[in-house]
């Protein structure tokens, strides 16, 4: 196993997550310096970058086929310094928000390309593997990210936040150009015809776009806790300057999870690890709105982290499973399909989660009650999408 390969594709995908968990302790501190009225509009900081994200996809996946995997990286990264330091000198909202979505556009690049890396050089459960383990890697930046982005932040000002990210993305771009080779070698031409086919692949295989679907759904839940966490532990638990803390508790379930599914998903298979882990999703949230119903008062930090910890171990056993399962059918489109995929499941998510952020009230009650929603209409679209032999 190439531990070298995994920490870079880990530090290439963690970007993503970086540049939206950092975030979350500034929240308040850029919504009160740019003149937010309604809290819950802050949210579209976080969302913002993630639906460029998406789109961005839809461009960097052509173009790491057709143009190769690191000439895709790079631009990427360089997109998303320049969405950096128009944040970084951002004096309203939408020149913020403009700044967030050009950072999510760049981030696309290394996302997208970065696994099709993996799928150029493994795939199957072995691909699935290899994905677990950069799950690993990746999950120490969401843990870590909050404490970075709060102690950066109280030490030099919300704007320093972008430095970071500034500096993160450039350690990416010397690593790639300097010390990993081109793995997508059997490039072609651009061609529109050949685009159309390969797009046409893409969407007419039903296990490819049901697992979209599915990581689209899964994803939904994630975008809404990601969007309205900061106000809960501070709002509702007041958990002021130790949120950081517990956020990271609930990101290193996932991790946990991750590490874990590396090792079972050789043995029980990717389908199976996510029909269980989804039940376990629903059947936690289902049980926790059930007593948030019957018991308001209930509530307390304690309940909301068990709850948080069980779910998110088991959401870190779908994240890898389904992006496989996914791109299992694709071979030489690997790169327009992981674009697809990605910008499939992100529009999907960003469209499902970000209403559900907004509907935070003061208390846990929405986004566990999401949560259980999504997780039965994720094992519904589960059930409905076929396997290829």
């Amino acid at each position: 196993m190439n531990l070298r390969f995994i920490a870079l594709v880990a530090l290439l995908t963690s970007l993503l997550a970086f540049g939206t968990d950092a975030m979350l302790p500034a929240l308040p501190e850029i919504g009160a310096a740019l003149g937010v009225s309604e809290p819950n509009r802050v949210q579209l900081v976080v969302s913002s970058f993630m639906l460029g994200a998406g789109l961005g996809q839809l461009f960097f996946g052509p173009f790491s086929d057709y143009l190769g995997r690191k000439p895709a990286i790079l631009l990427g990264l360089g997109i998303f310094i320049a969405g950096c330091v128009v944040s970084l000198i951002a004096q309203s909202f939408e020149m913020m928000l403009a700044g967030r979505v050009l950072q999510g556009l760049g981030v696309a690049g290394p996302r997208t390309a970065s696994i099709a890396m993996v799928r150029d050089l493994y795939k199957g459960r072995e691909m699935a593997r290899i994905m677990s383990f950069v799950m690993v890697v990746f999950i120490l930046v969401p843990a870590l990210a909050p404490l970075m982005g709060q102690v950066v932040m109280l030490a030099w000002g919300w704007r320093s936040v972008f430095v970071s990210f500034i500096l993160f993305a450039m350690l990416a771009f010397i690593w790639m150009a300097l010390g990993q080779p081109e793995t997508h070698r059997a490039r072609r031409r651009f061609s529109w015809l050949d685009m159309a086919r390969a797009l046409t692949a893409v969407f007419s295989n039903r296990q490819t776009m049901g697992f979209a679907l599915v990581a689209g759904l899964n994803f939904s839940a994630f975008v809404a806790y990601l969007s309205s966490i900061e106000q809960i532990f501070r709002e509702v638990f007041l958990v002021g300057q130790l949120f950081p803390l517990y956020f990271s508790i609930m990101a290193l379930a996932i991790g946990g999870a991750a590490f874990i599914n590396g090792h079972l998903v050789m043995r029980l298979g990717m389908h199976r690890l996510i029909t269980i882990a989804v039940r376990a999703i629903a059947g936690f949230s289902a049980i926790y709105t059930l007593i948030l119903l019957l018991d308001p008062s209930a509530e307390s930090l304690w309940l909301f982290l068990a709850w948080g910890v069980l779910s998110f171990f088991s959401v870190g056993l779908v994240f890898g499973n389904v992006n496989a399962l996914a791109m299992e059918p694709m071979g030489e489109n690997a790169g327009i399909a992981a674009a697809t995929i990605g910008a499939v499941s992100t529009v999907i998510a960003v469209a499902v989660g970000v209403p559900l952020g907004q509907l935070y009230d003061g208390s846990t009650l929405p986004l566990v009650a999401g949560f259980a929603a999504l997780g039965l209409g994720t094992l519904l679209m589960i059930r409905l999408t076929p396997r290829s032999p």
